[in-house]
């Protein structure tokens, strides 16, 4: 351990976390898995085995719905939105006070450095349910003028979807639980969420800190296991009302599939394959800066990462350059350490698959500016790798690799058009980014790009007040902001006949 940045008090709090295998919060309860089997954790940062967590399946699966289900149909779905804003905000509080520990749990689990892992569980997972709760008191219907002949009192009502399957990813799975289960709570609705299995402890510490919170018995239920069994249980569950999953575009088609059986409402929050342009004009340092940290933050395993960079000939090799320079800075190393930069992909099975693309880009034609070659030792490491001569048709542009890979490409022509067509030239559409001093150019190329955020000489932070999803294949719905919490909401039209 790296003692600036850890302490021997926060080691001894996390570890001791792990040192017993993990169980099932099933309607107020910790709980073994049925079976009383679990399943290894693994350190993605050394390759070896650090904690246990329960199996949950099916049988699991059925118990925490019924649980769900007994608490919405009983005091949660009748309970008041300030009751439920007051618990969020505790929950908050308690995510705030133990954000140096869930944020160890977080780089153990899924290899990220503890300082971004800390501030996504003390800023943006707080943040998201800070966010949600002053939802809770505003979200409601509206009264309807009428024009059919008599007198009338028309309204809507918004209610709770029910019963809602959450399945999260292991890319940021703290953070990404919170808001999901912020969103949900504050209209009313009760969940059973399912974590990645490669990144269960911090959903965990999550459920220690909801019971602490005092949330009713049954409200959230959380179901460790793997995707195989126990989230193709909950996806196919009859008495689930809602799936919202954040994964890859492939088991978001699975999971549509699944939900046909009883039309289920579904959410989906899928790949992508972003596209960063920067003009001529643009203000280079930012640009330059802001393109390789979309890349390679959190190691690439980003949703919405810049993988395909366009670039201007006029400042293509000094962008390139540019970018080059900075992934060659960055620091290979364990999340817990101090001087890491750029910590291992989650697990060797994803290392193997980012190499496997950098291998078929390079022998599609593609050429190695920095990186592209495997790590040595323990430890499932990448190295930061930008190659540029790539073209359209690699799949190496076209697919999503979720790995700290970019793609430069130039372009010349200024045509807003012409620009549009390139950047949508792939079956994704969640993100994009533009970098020009023409703000005429930019609102242009804003409204032509098919993605769901497009920014604009700024950096891709998320905010809970901006609804996140994506166009064509990157997803279904939206999260975060008002779409994101009425997305859990049914509408009910009530008329009433006054003469």
């Amino acid at each position: 351990m790296n003692a600036v940045l850890i302490s021997d008090e926060l080691n001894a709090k996390a570890r001791a976390f792990t040192q017993r295998p993990r169980e099932l919060l099933i309607g107020g309860s910790w709980r073994p898995a049925h079976s009383g089997e679990t399943f290894e954790v693994i350190d993605p940062a050394n390759g070896e085995v650090f904690a246990h967590a329960a199996a949950g399946d099916a049988a699991d699966i059925d118990d925490a719905v019924k649980a769900a289900r007994g608490a919405f149909e009983g005091a949660w779905g009748m309970s008041m939105p300030g009751f439920r804003a007051r618990l969020l905000l505790k929950l908050a509080d308690l995510i705030e006070a133990n954000g140096d520990e869930l944020g160890l749990l977080e780089t153990l689990d899924n290899g990220m450095p503890w300082r971004m892992a800390r501030m996504a569980a003390t800023f943006g997972a707080a943040e998201s349910l800070r966010y949600h709760a002053g939802w809770a008191t505003k979200i409601g219907g509206e009264t309807i003028n009428l024009s059919v002949p008599g007198e009338w009192h028309a309204y809507t009502l918004r209610e709770p979807v029910g019963v809602v399957g959450q399945i999260v990813p292991w890319n940021f799975p703290f953070v990404m639980a919170v808001a999901k289960i912020a969103a949900a709570l504050t209209v009313g609705c009760t969940v059973v969420l399912k974590p990645a299995e490669q990144t269960p402890l911090s959903a965990i510490r999550l459920g220690e800190l909801i019971l602490q919170a005092g949330f009713p018995p049954g409200v959230v239920n959380i179901v460790t296991g793997l995707g195989q069994t126990a989230g193709r249980a909950l996806v196919a569950h009859p008495d689930v009302n809602k799936i919202a999953f954040t994964g890859s575009t492939p088991v978001g088609k699975e999971i549509l599939r699944a939900c046909a059986g009883n039309l289920k409402r579904v959410t989906l929050e899928l790949g992508g394959k972003s596209p960063v342009v920067i003009f001529p004009d643009a203000d280079l340092g930012p640009a330059t800066e802001v393109a390789a940290r979309g890349i390679f933050m959190n190691t690439g395993q980003v949703c919405a990462a810049g993988s395909r960079l366009f670039v201007h000939e006029k400042v293509f090799d000094q962008v390139v350059d540019g970018v080059v320079a900075k992934a060659k800075a960055l620091k290979l190393g364990a999340g817990i350490d101090a001087a890491t930069d750029l910590g291992p992909v989650v697990s060797d099975k994803q290392r193997m698959r980012v190499n496997g693309y950098i291998r078929a880009g390079i022998e599609g034609g593609a050429r190695v500016l920095t990186g592209g070659g495997e790590v040595a030792g323990p430890g499932y490491f990448v190295q930061p790798t930008v190659l540029a001569d790539t073209t359209a048709n690699m799949t190496v542009v076209r697919e999503e690799i979720f790995g700290p890979v970019l793609c430069a490409m130039k372009f010349s022509d200024t045509d807003v058009d012409a620009i549009a067509r390139m950047a949508n030239d792939t079956e994704y559409g969640l993100a994009a980014s533009i970098w020009t001093r023409d703000i005429t150019v930019a609102h242009r190329l804003a409204k032509r790009i098919k993605a769901g955020s497009v920014r604009i000489n700024t950096a891709g932070s998320v905010d809970a007040a901006m609804p996140l999803g994506g166009f064509k294949q990157s997803g279904w719905g939206r999260e975060n902001g008002r779409e994101g919490t009425e997305i859990y909401t049914e509408v009910k039209s009530v008329t009433v006949g006054l003469t």
